[in-house]
């Protein structure tokens, strides 16, 4: 398994690196770089299995270096900071990434997964990504279901419902996704698109909305015909964002 690990800190570089070596059953032959313009060289030139991407880099940060390459044929693990801008673009395109300090575990965790990606699911992903940082706009957000990672305009959204540990995707064409995704985390990534969550069991777009019935909570129509109910709780906080 070749590796290269791209980060502008060597501390960061020489960490990885070592966590690595600790892992018995995952055999690597592992390459580090320091500076992003050499790291474009490197990957011109070279094939990896996988690629560790720092994103806030001088010169190129990761999102820059994936855009310049011809063709991305690794896979890539994104590694940073907390960033809130970083981190949505990742999530909308359903990508892997650690936060540093990376941690042994979650290492693991992510070289596992990684294992069982196909490349032709993981170029979408970066062709999703890359559109979304390079017009400032999460227009598509990619939804992982039990046939692999669906891609679906934000706008085609009508509400998600929960499903224990899962979330039900409710679109305009009629269709509906079963996602591996909480309820929660849906509502992290979409609450800043217009989304509303009306009922511990329900979110819905708010651009969807056909009626809304007042009672207790009251009733949401949706454009779909589908009707949510609004719980008791949650009903100021809905009304104050239509």
């Amino acid at each position: 398994m070749k590796i290269l690990i791209i980060d502008d800190e060597t501390h960061c570089t020489e960490h990885l690196n070592v966590l690595l070596n600790k892992i018995e059953h995952f055999k690597t032959e592992v390459t580090s770089c320091n500076d992003s313009k050499e790291a474009l060289k490197i990957l011109l030139k070279n094939q990896y299995d996988l690629v560790f991407l720092d994103i806030e880099m001088p010169f190129l940060n990761g999102f820059d270096l994936l855009e310049t390459l011809p063709e991305i044929n690794f896979h890539v693990i994104f590694t940073t900071a907390y960033d809130k801008y970083a981190l949505k673009a990742i999530k909308f395109s359903a990508l892997d990434y650690l936060l540093k300090p990376i941690d042994e575990e979650e290492l693991c965790w992510a070289l596992e997964k990684f294992q069982k990606q196909t490349a032709k699911v993981q170029k979408k992903q970066y062709s999703s990504l890359i559109d979304n940082v390079k017009n400032k706009k999460f227009n598509k957000i990619a939804i992982p279901s039990i046939d692999g990672i669906e891609f679906v305009e934000v706008s085609d959204i009508i509400r998600c419902q929960s499903d224990s540990n899962y979330t039900k995707l409710f679109l305009t064409s009629k269709r509906e996704i079963v996602s591996s995704k909480t309820l929660k985390e849906y509502e992290l990534l979409l609450k800043e698109y217009g989304f509303s969550r009306v009922h511990n069991s329900d979110m819905i777009n708010l651009a969807h909305i056909k009626k809304y019935i007042k009672g207790d909570g009251g009733q949401v129509i949706m454009n779909d015909g589908s009707e949510v109910e609004v719980s008791r709780r949650r009903k100021d906080e809905f009304l104050a964002g239509l």
